[in-house]
């Protein structure tokens, strides 16, 4: 009898396995999406003039405490609304959801808005909301890692916004997709030319001097090239615009990924470890150098690293502290230099170098490469378009193993031929493990075009190219370990 229950409960098991999901992104996935995360209405903007293009949304706007947070841990969220109004907050988690992108995961109730005090700005023009908290959400132990939007709607005059946070864990997983927060912020120009690049009078300062913070909202985000004026940039950061369409993908697909902040991996190497691919997406432009250092351990000790990105590890950032204390709030270009805040070896982690705006195709050099199995493509084949706005090239790591697999002439935003050109590269780690430059703000772009997709001035991705999936799927293979 004992013998016939065990082999029932081995039975069992069995099929259970069996039917059980393959990981936890497929079973959140297979819940019920949503499209109620886009904004439908927010304050009209006078894109004609360009002061306004960075304007506030005065009527509703936030920022919450935590640029990346655990579950157990509580969330605080700092709303303002101009006149004091009754809102509502909607949290949704980013993901595939059937294509809907999105996922309601909770509602607070309608709040009594106020309007919160001007900033007043410090040292190295730093401004600091230090708003009254408005909502704490104390994040369920059952929310998946990943990007969540809380959508902020003002009852009165019906306008919208975002706050946006990354919900992380400590499990291990294939996958780890890096969100460049500290990119977002570095061009956040809230509450008006008071971002990175502002300093007094010199509204694209490039060298050391303003200091920002992760304590206010975002507000549109436009650098003249890479977007129009997007709705969805309203408190979101570059998140919808270049990251999003990768998450999209991936969630789609069933990968098992985790998610984190630039901030995690400043302040937590070893969590890098727990991963067997590490994913640098879209604008990655603003790094530390203990990040550096931390992704460089990672890749020695066995972990794969994919450049899904353009002008990566570029600027080399300080984090500090806010002015309450709170650890990893403010940050400012690294000044040791003189006013060179630039990486000067950034090709030893990425393979190439990274530079500003570059404009042309992806151009393929190396199509015996494994990197292009199943997808037919020949020496000169290109995708159109593809390299931009920001884009990777020489001088190259000096490693034996490194193959240049794509390549391309750049041109500037005139369309003058620019130097030096356009590089693809792989090279492998020291453990059979693999590092993949894709070399460009845009290589998302065209793996979908998830719910609210904008594209880019001059270029047209809402067709994706089935080309640049396969690459993308043959490089996640390597980097998983699948046949």
């Amino acid at each position: 009898m004992r013998t016939t229950i065990l082999l029932a409960v081995v039975l069992v098991s069995a099929l259970d396995a069996q039917q059980a999901p393959a990981n936890r992104v497929v079973a959140e996935n297979a819940r019920a999406g949503t499209t109620d995360w886009l904004l439908t209405r927010v304050e009209p903007v006078a894109v004609n003039v360009r002061d306004d293009r960075y304007q506030r949304q005065r009527s509703i706007e936030g920022y919450v405490s935590h640029a990346s947070i655990r579950a157990g841990e509580t969330l605080t969220g700092f709303v303002s609304t101009h006149p004091a109004a009754p809102y509502r907050v909607e949290v949704y988690r980013m993901g595939w959801y059937g294509g809907k992108g999105g996922r309601m995961m909770t509602r607070l109730g309608t709040r009594q808005g106020v309007t919160q005090p001007e900033p007043v700005e410090s040292d190295k023009q730093l401004m600091e909301a230090r708003w009254r908290p408005s909502f704490e959400i104390v994040i369920p132990t059952d929310w998946l890692s990943g990007v969540y939007l809380g959508k902020l709607t003002n009852e009165q005059s019906g306008n919208q916004s975002y706050v946006i946070w990354v919900v992380r864990d400590d499990r291990k997983a294939d996958l780890m997709f890096q969100v460049s927060d500290l990119t977002w912020q570095a061009y956040n120009r809230w509450p008006a030319w008071r971002s990175l690049y502002d300093w007094k009078q010199d509204r694209w300062h490039t060298t050391p001097g303003a200091k920002v913070s992760f304590d206010r909202p975002y507000t549109f985000y436009y650098n003249m090239l890479p977007a129009t004026l997007s709705t969805l940039s309203n408190g979101s950061g570059e998140f919808l615009l270049w990251e999003f369409p990768l998450a999209f993908w991936l969630e789609q697909h069933g990968y098992d990924v985790t998610y984190v902040s630039n901030v995690d991996t400043h302040r937590d190497g070893d969590g890098l470890l727990r991963v067997k691919g590490f994913l640098s997406v879209g604008h990655d432009e603003y790094w530390t150098r203990t990040m550096v250092d931390n992704v460089a351990r990672a890749r020695d000790r066995g972990v794969s690293l994919g450049f899904l990105s353009g002008n990566s590890v570029d600027g080399e950032i300080v984090l500090e502290p806010s002015t309450t204390g709170q650890p990893h709030r403010v940050f400012g270009r690294f000044e040791g230099r003189g006013d060179d805040d630039d990486m000067s070896d950034e090709q030893q982690l990425m393979g190439s170098s990274s530079y500003g705006v570059g404009l042309g195709d992806w151009v393929v050099t190396a199509p015996e490469h494994w990197l292009f199995a199943g997808t037919a493509m020949k020496a000169g084949d290109r995708v159109p378009g593809l390299v931009g706005w920001e884009y990777h090239g020489p001088p190259l790591k000096d490693d034996p193993t490194l193959v240049v697999v794509a390549t391309a002439k750049v041109l500037s935003m005139g369309g003058a031929e620019q130097k030096p050109e356009f590089a693809a590269v792989v090279y492998d780690g020291p453990k059979g493990n693999v590092v993949f430059n894709a070399g460009t703000c845009w290589w998302s772009m065209v793996l979908s075009s998830p719910p609210g997709f904008v594209n880019p001035p001059g270029r047209d991705f809402t067709r994706d190219d089935p080309r640049v999936q396969q690459i993308t799927k043959n490089l996640l293979a390597r980097m998983i370990g699948l046949p």
